[in-house]
C-alpha cells in the first residue's frame, strides 16, 4: 500500500512538471478585441443644409463722445429704439461752454480793434490828402488795418471751433437703431474714443451661421436660401448668400456665413434663434463620414469597413475627391454601401483583418 502511493505521488509530481515545461495545453487564452469607435453610413439628404443661427445687425457702430468729461445724463437703456438725431448722452459741458465765452470775448475785442484801424487809416488818408500826414504814415495805417482783419479772422476761426467742440458734450444717434450695449454710467468719466454705447442699424440685418468646410461648395451654388425663426417656424422670409469668412474658425474650424434678410418682417428680432435651410442639388443618397475615418495609402483613400458578422476589420477603397487638415466631413462617392459599418477614429492603429469590439457609435 505504501509502495502504490508513493508511485501515485510521483505521477503527480511528473505531470505538473510537464505541464509548466511548456507542452501544449488544451486551451489558450484568446487576445481580448479592441473596442472602436465607429459610424454607420447612412444616407444624407438635402436636410444636412439646415443649419441653426441666429439674427445680427448688418450695420453696428459703437459710440463714444470726443472730448474728455464726466458723464452727467444719460437718455437711453439696453434695447431702446432710436431715431438719428436722438440725444442719448452728455457729458458736463461748463469747460467747454467757458471756452466759447472766452473766444466770443476775443472776438468782441478783435472787432474792436479792427473798428480802430479802419478810423485811423480813414484819418490818415484824408491827411495825405490835404498833404498834413506822410505817405509813409498812411501805409503804417493801412498794414494796421490788415493786421486787425486778420485778428478778427482768427478770433472768428477760435469760435467756431469752441461751438463745434460744445456739441461734443452730447452724443446724439448717427442712425435709426437700438441700443445693443452700453458701457458708461452718469457720474462716471470718460476719455475721448472710449466707447459707451453700441448702436445697432434696424433696416439691414442678417442670419448668421457656422457651416463646416466640406458644405461650402454645395452651400455657394444653393439657388434658394430660406430663413424660419425657431420659435415659430411658419414666419420665414427669403435670404441672399451675402458673405464667407475668408478663414475657419481656430476652434471649431467652421466657416461663418452672413446672410442677407433685409426684406424680412419685424418678428425677425436682432439676437433671435433661426434656422437658415439652403435648398442646394445633393445627391439623395449620398454617404458623408467623418474626415477622422479616412486615411491614405499611395495617393488613395482607405476607411476601415467592420464585417457584420465577424467583426474584423477590412480596408476599403472610397472615392471621395479631395481631402485637407481642414475637412470635417467627406462625401463618399463611390466604395460603401448604407448600412456599412466604419472606423470613426484611430485608423492608424488597426491591421486588416483584426477583430474589433463596437463601442460608442459616432453620430455625423
Amino acid at each position: 500500500m505504501l509502495h502504490h502511493r508513493k508511485f501515485t505521488a510521483i505521477s503527480l509530481a511528473l505531470a505538473a512538471f510537464l505541464l509548466q515545461s511548456g507542452l501544449p495545453r488544451a486551451e489558450e487564452a484568446q487576445p481580448e478585441a479592441r473596442s472602436v469607435l465607429w459610424v454607420t453610413a447612412r444616407a444624407e439628404h438635402s436636410g444636412l443644409l439646415d443649419f441653426a443661427g441666429k439674427i445680427q445687425p448688418r450695420v453696428e457702430a459703437d459710440l463714444a463722445f470726443r472730448t474728455l468729461g464726466r458723464v452727467v445724463s444719460r437718455n437711453v437703456k439696453l434695447g431702446d429704439i432710436v431715431r438719428k438725431g436722438d440725444v442719448l448722452m452728455a457729458v458736463d459741458p461748463l469747460a467747454l461752454e467757458l471756452a466759447v465765452r472766452s473766444t466770443e470775448a476775443e472776438v468782441r475785442s478783435a472787432q474792436a480793434q479792427l473798428q480802430n484801424a479802419q478810423t485811423i487809416a480813414e484819418r490818415n488818408q484824408i491827411l495825405v490828402t490835404s498833404k498834413s500826414a506822410s505817405q509813409a504814415d498812411l501805409e503804417v495805417a493801412e498794414q494796421s488795418l490788415i493786421a486787425a482783419q486778420a485778428n478778427l479772422d482768427r478770433a472768428n476761426s477760435s469760435l467756431d471751433k469752441a461751438r463745434e467742440q460744445l456739441t461734443y458734450a452730447t452724443l446724439k444717434a448717427d442712425f435709426d437703431g437700438a441700443i445693443t450695449a452700453t458701457a458708461a454710467n452718469v457720474g462716471q468719466t470718460v476719455a475721448v474714443g472710449q466707447t459707451v454705447l453700441t448702436l445697432a442699424g434696424l433696416e439691414q440685418r442678417d442670419a448668421v451661421v457656422d457651416v463646416p468646410e466640406a458644405l461650402l461648395t454645395p452651400i455657394r451654388s444653393a439657388p434658394d436660401v430660406t430663413v424660419e425663426l425657431q420659435l415659430d417656424p411658419t414666419i420665414s422670409t427669403s435670404g441672399t448668400l451675402r458673405e464667407i469668412a475668408p478663414e475657419a474658425d481656430a476652434t471649431t474650424r467652421t466657416y461663418r456665413v452672413k446672410i442677407a434678410i433685409d426684406k424680412a418682417p419685424p418678428s425677425f428680432r436682432l439676437g433671435s434663434v433661426a434656422t437658415v435651410r439652403f435648398s442646394a442639388d445633393m445627391p439623395s443618397e449620398a454617404i458623408r463620414l467623418p474626415a477622422s475615418a479616412v486615411f491614405d495609402e499611395e495617393g488613395k483613400h482607405f476607411v476601415w469597413r467592420i464585417d457584420k458578422a465577424s467583426n474584423a476589420v477590412r480596408k476599403t477603397e472610397i472615392d471621395i475627391g479631395s481631402l485637407t487638415a481642414q475637412t470635417v466631413l467627406v462625401t463618399v462617392k463611390s466604395g460603401l454601401s448604407l448600412g456599412d459599418r466604419i472606423v470613426a477614429a484611430g485608423v492608424d492603429q488597426i491591421k486588416d483583418g483584426q477583430i474589433v469590439k463596437l463601442g460608442q457609435e459616432r453620430r455625423t
